[in-house]
Formats: structure tokens, C-alpha cells, sequence
């Protein structure tokens, strides 16, 4: 068996085009939606990542506003510009860069943002609607994963998923969207006990810990559907994944590669929540 892989870089591109017309639509009536990207220092991954979320921005026609703050800049100075950013109506999503400085506390940024331009879902108000199945933002990365999931036709319902990792941006909103779609959940984590006697069970199984290779062909379940979270580096500098690829395709049903699977869609969805920020502005405007 060979698997089937979910690509993540065609479905970003339909999911692209798709928003494309919705933000056209909506500028005709006079609302360009628009998203704020502040990066705070000069971390060279984040440039990359920066550059890419207002290329994607632009290539949709969405306005992008990129603010570029010296890593000295002071947290007061940073909550200052989230507060104008906030009070500006022109602007529907803000995002923050991370990680930040050290002397800049992240939790508090975070919940500076207001919940309605949170287009990350990391605020408070949106993990807790997320939680009890209300409308809120969901984090770009889980959010990302279930659209994959849906694309290739994969009912998540009655399934066995197990999420391996339990970060606020990745494992614990992953379970949570996948328990909404009524699998029954695993989490598992570094404290876990004999990982693959859990991953060996899962129908659905999340790699999001970080963790080159962590994932091998005997700790997964013939025919399983396999979703690569990780960004690591091997020996090399080549990008992989969490989840040993060559040897897991030959185990799994579907599988997501590492580049060009769960990457690419994150920012899509970013999008996604950008142009839903603008649409719920506009409703709002019209009443």
C-alpha cells in the first residue's frame, strides 16, 4: 500500500482563487478587506513567513498593511499600535509575528487584539468559542488540517482520531475541531506512556509536536489517515516533517507531505479568516 497524498499547496491554490472572487464581491460595495502584520525584530524565519502572508494577501486583493518594529521596541509601544490598529475600521485582521522578543510578554499582545480582528484565534474569546462550538476564529493550523481532511472526502465522524502535541495553536484546538465533527479524540503528549500503543488505534492521526521522525511506520495504523503538523530541519537543512514520510506512505491510506501539505493552507486560512473578519464587518455596518 501506497498512500494517497492530500496536497496541501492545490487546495490552497483553489481555496486562493475561491476567495479571490468573495474579495472582489466585496469591494464592489465599497470593502476591501484588509490585514495588519506587525513584526517585531529581525528573526529570519518570521521575515519569511511575513513575506509570504502579504504576498498571499496582495495575490487575492486584500489590502496588507506590514509594520516592521525594531526588537527593541518596548511592549507598551507594541500594545499602542494593536490599540490604533483595533480602533481602525478600515482594518478587519491583525496579526502579530511570533515568537516575540523575550521581554515582550505574548499572552498579554494577545489579548490586546480585539476578538474580532483576532484572525489568528488566539485570543481568549475565540479559544473559549471554539471550545463550547460557538462562531469565533479558529487557529489557521487546525482549521487548515479539517479542510484537508473534507477535501479528500474523509469523514472524521465515528473515526478514532489521536492528536499528537497539545499546544493552544495546534493539539488542543485540533481535537477540539475534530471532536465538533464528532470523532472520538486522543490527545497525546510528551508525558505519554508507549505513544504508538495509542497512535497504532488512530483512524485519523495529527503529528504536531515539533519533533523530526517522531512518527514511524510502526506506530501507525494500516490505512490511516496521516496529517503532518511539523517544521523541522534534518542533517541536511532540507524541511521535514514530524512524521517519517517515506516509510509511513507505505503504510498509510492518505498522508500530508512535508513541504507543500499542511503549510501552504495555514496561510490560506488566514486568509479565510481575514475576508470572514471583513464580510462580519460589513454585516455589522449595515445594520
Amino acid at each position: 500500500m501506497t498512500a494517497r497524498l492530500i496536497d496541501g499547496n492545490a487546495l490552497a491554490r483553489q481555496t486562493r482563487a475561491e476567495l479571490a472572487t468573495r474579495v472582489a464581491d466585496l469591494a464592489a460595495s465599497g470593502l476591501r478587506p484588509a490585514l495588519a502584520v506587525i513584526l517585531v525584530g529581525d528573526d529570519a524565519a518570521s521575515q519569511v513567513y511575513v513575506r509570504h502572508k502579504v504576498a498571499d494577501c496582495e495575490g487575492v486583493g486584500m489590502r496588507s498593511i506590514l509594520d516592521r518594529l525594531p526588537a527593541q521596541t518596548t511592549e507598551a509601544a507594541l500594545l499602542a499600535r494593536i490599540q490604533a490598529l483595533n480602533a481602525d475600521a478600515t482594518v478587519h485582521g491583525i496579526l502579530v509575528q511570533l515568537p516575540l522578543p523575550a521581554h515582550i510578554d505574548t499572552h498579554k499582545v494577545i489579548a490586546t487584539i480585539a476578538p474580532s480582528k483576532d484572525v489568528d484565534g488566539f485570543h481568549l474569546a475565540n479559544a473559549g468559542a471554539l471550545m463550547v462550538g460557538q462562531h469565533g476564529f479558529r487557529p489557521c493550523t487546525p482549521y487548515g488540517c479539517m479542510r484537508m481532511l473534507q477535501s479528500a472526502g474523509i469523514e472524521a465522524r465515528g473515526r478514532h482520531a489521536v492528536v499528537v502535541g497539545r499546544s493552544n495553536i495546534v493539539g488542543k484546538p485540533m481535537a477540539m475541531l475534530l471532536l465538533q465533527a464528532n470523532a472520538t479524540v486522543t490527545i497525546c503528549h510528551s508525558a505519554t506512556p508507549d505513544l504508538g500503543a495509542f497512535t497504532r488505534q488512530a483512524d485519523i492521526l495529527v503529528a504536531a509536536v515539533g519533533r523530526r521522525d517522531t512518527i514511524r511506520a510502526d506506530m501507525v495504523k494500516p490505512g490511516a489517515v496521516v496529517i503532518d503538523v511539523g517544521m523541522n530541519r534534518n542533517e541536511e537543512g532540507k524541511l521535514c516533517g514530524d512524521v517519517d514520510f517515506d516509510a509511513v506512505r507505505e503504510v498509510a491510506g492518505w498522508i500530508t507531505p512535508v513541504p507543500g501539505g499542511v503549510g501552504p493552507m495555514t496561510r490560506a486560512m488566514l486568509l479565510v479568516n481575514t475576508l470572514e473578519a471583513a464580510e462580519d464587518a460589513a454585516r455589522a455596518r449595515a445594520r
